[in-house]
């Protein structure tokens, strides 16, 4: 399964971070398939740059993105926000009967 995610770079202290696609069983900073922008957090103010049709590309074949490479992409306007899933009724129950009990 191919993951857009973001691989760390940089000394210690000095975080700098690529945005990559890559399979989800290799390490965080291992090989990737391809690097599709950069991440820097410390710059005034942090930038996120990436190739959004590439983006687009690599989520048409099924790539699916961390929770914060799926947050900043949902900010440049690439991606829908996160949603959760609704609670099933089964769920809200339980948390219900847990509730009583205490």
């Amino acid at each position: 399964m191919l993951k857009i995610r973001l691989a760390r770079h940089g000394r210690k202290g000095r975080p700098f971070y690529r945005v990559v696609v890559q399979d989800s069983r290799k390490p965080r900073d291992g090989r990737f398939v391809e690097s599709l922008g950069h991440y820097d957090p410390l710059s005034d103010p942090a930038t996120f740059e990436v190739d959004g049709e590439r983006v687009k590309h690599w989520l048409s074949h099924g790539a699916q993105p961390s929770e914060t490479v799926h947050r900043f992409l949902a900010k440049e306007g690439l991606i829908e926000p996160w949603q959760p899933k609704p609670r099933s009724k089964r769920a809200d129950a339980k948390r219900a009967a847990a509730a009583t009990a205490e």
